[in-house]
Order: C-alpha cells, then structure tokens, then sequence
C-alpha cells in the first residue's frame, strides 16, 4: 500500500484594493519612504477599509477565488482549517462562519492562531488529517485583518502590517509528493515582546483600556527582530540537514514576509541565491497569516511539479518553524 503524503493541490488570494502607501503613512507619523524601505522592504500594505466587514471576508473571497479558479464543488470539502490571529469575534469561530459562506455545508471547520505563524502550524495540522486517511480534501485559509488592531498613531507598528487572505488546497498523494517533514517550535519567553495586553482573560475590556489603547499590538521590534533572525535561520537549516537538503537541492524558500532582512538572512544561512526567495513585502507588508499562501498565488505559475519548497515563519509567543514540501503540480 502507497503511503499517504498531504500535497497542495490548488492556489488562491485575496487583498483588498486601497493601498496604504509609504508616502500616505509619511503624513500620519514621523517616518519616511526611505526609512521604511532600508528596514523593512516595505512599500505598500493593502487595508480593508469597509465598514462591517472583518477577517473572515478576507477568507471567504480567497477561498471562493480558489473554488473558481479549480472548478471545486464547496460540497466535497472535508475540513476548513482557518488560520488567523484577528479572528472577526471571540468565542463564535470565524471558520465556521467562512464555511457556511462558501458553501461548504459537509465540512467541519475551526480556528487555528499562532501569531505569524498560524498558517505553518494549519499545514502541519491538515497533512495529519489527510494522512490520517479520514479526509480527502482540507481548506487551509490564512487571513488577518490587521489594521483591526493597529495603532495607526504608532510608527513601530502601523508601518509593518497589512491586510489580506490566502487559501490552498491539501489533497492526498501517493507519488511521493506534498509535505515530506516538518520542525515546530515554541517558547513562552515571547509573551511579553509582541501581544495584545487587553481584551482577553486576563485584562477584559474597558473604558480604561480602550483609553490607554490597550488594545493594540505592542512589539518591541528590537528583541523580536533577534529572536525571528535566529528562530527562522536556525529551523530552515535543521530541516535541511534532516533530509540531506543543500543549497542546490532548494528550489524555493516561501518564507513568511514580516521583514525582508529576516528574509535575507534565512537565505544566507541556507546558502541561498536570491533568486529562489519568494518576495512580495514590498506590496502587502506583513499580513501575519496570509504571507505564506499570498506568495503561493502570486508565484502560482513558476512553481513546478517536484520542485522542493522550504517554508518558514516566525511569530508572537514565541511561535516558529519550518516545513519542506514537495510541489505536486504545473499551473496551467
């Protein structure tokens, strides 16, 4: 009997279409283009902007956008796994919501949050389900509405993130393809470094909280820029090692876009060209996580049945990791 690998099988994304630009945010907060772009590699970030509308209508129009471009029948999904950090509500999941929305009426759904690194961890989580032989075919969606959370007053953080959605596809597969290993970690020394500190259990909502913006992201871009360094480096090495991986063997690195020094230092110690580095922090900034599978859409049509992909990502709790999948199509 074959044995049983979980493989991507369809692409999709979703950005909303007003554009904070470098120069807009010159005239919100002391800051300036050419700051932003040395430490960043930031350009613009896409913001969703209507009123009423959160996270999960992020979702649901790159799930549909997957749905269309495929030719899938919302009935056949099995699962919704919805990664997120800034899920519509608290307690009702937005992935259950989603699925209702798109049709998918036979699937069970639910939220999935690690910081930045939700969506490594769902893809972890839908290759055990499709290994486990019970389900055939898994949504994974990546979606953040992060400008519900950003202090727009704040020049550390409201010049990083942006909004967006990004959707794939696992499906089994018996030739060899799909995800072939995986390195997860977390450590709780990240709690204080990057967090919301109100409107959880802990600190519940108030006057004086929303007064003194406790609900906002706080980071301090220093200790975290280190730890995301060496947390994102070290695993993408590991993996390699473990699977007798070298630089020539990589035919891409999908790294998760929170800054584009991270970027290039995880390539450096992979001993990779920058050719084989997926970019595009340039457009979206850090869409916390949707990063991973907007770089997929984006880069739908250059990756090739076999080729050998490296992701990575980092995020707060601290939450990091590295997985090496195997493509298991050519975009038509």
């Amino acid at each position: 009997m074959s044995t049983i690998t979980a493989a991507i099988t369809a692409v999709g994304s979703y950005v909303p279409d007003f554009v904070l630009s470098n120069a807009v945010l010159e005239q919100m907060v002391d800051t300036n283009d050419e700051w932003i772009t040395t430490r960043t590699g930031i350009k613009e970030r896409r913001l969703l902007k209507e009123p009423g509308k959160g996270t999960s209508y992020l979702a649901i129009k790159a799930a549909q956008n997957l749905i269309e471009k495929n030719n899938i029948d919302p009935l056949t999904i099995d699962l919704i796994i919805m990664a997120t950090a800034t899920p519509d509500m608290p307690v009702a999941s937005t992935g259950v919501y989603v699925a209702s929305q798109i049709g998918a009426v036979n699937a069970f759904a639910f939220d999935l949050s690690a910081a930045c690194s939700s969506f490594l961890y769902g893809m972890s989580t839908a290759s055990a389900y499709i290994q486990s032989g019970r389900y055939k075919k898994v949504l994974l969606i990546g979606a953040d509405k992060m400008s519900s959370i950003i202090d727009y007053t704040d020049r550390a953080t409201c010049i990083i993130f942006g909004d967006g959605g990004g959707a794939v596809l696992f499906e089994p597969n018996t030739d060899g393809l799909g995800l072939q290993d995986e390195f997860l970690r977390s450590d709780g020394i990240g709690r204080e470094y990057l967090k919301i500190d109100a409107g959880g259990s802990i600190l519940p909502a108030s006057k004086d909280t929303v007064e003194n913006g406790q609900h906002f992201v706080f980071q301090d871009g220093k200790t975290v820029f280190k730890y995301a360094v060496s947390g994102m480096a070290d695993v993408s090495e590991k993996i390699m090692q473990r699977n007798n991986l070298t630089h020539d063997d990589i035919n891409w690195l999908v790294a998760h876009q929170a800054n584009r020094r991270i970027i290039d230092a995880t390539a450096q110690r992979m001993g990779l060209d920058e050719s084989k580095v997926l970019i595009n922090i340039q457009r979206y900034g850090n869409t916390t996580s949707a990063t991973l599978p907007l770089l997929l859409s984006d880069y739908e049509s250059q990756l090739k049945k076999g080729d050998n992909l490296i992701f990575a990502a980092f995020g707060g709790g601290f939450t990091w990791g590295a997985i090496y999948l195997k493509w298991a199509y050519n975009k038509q």
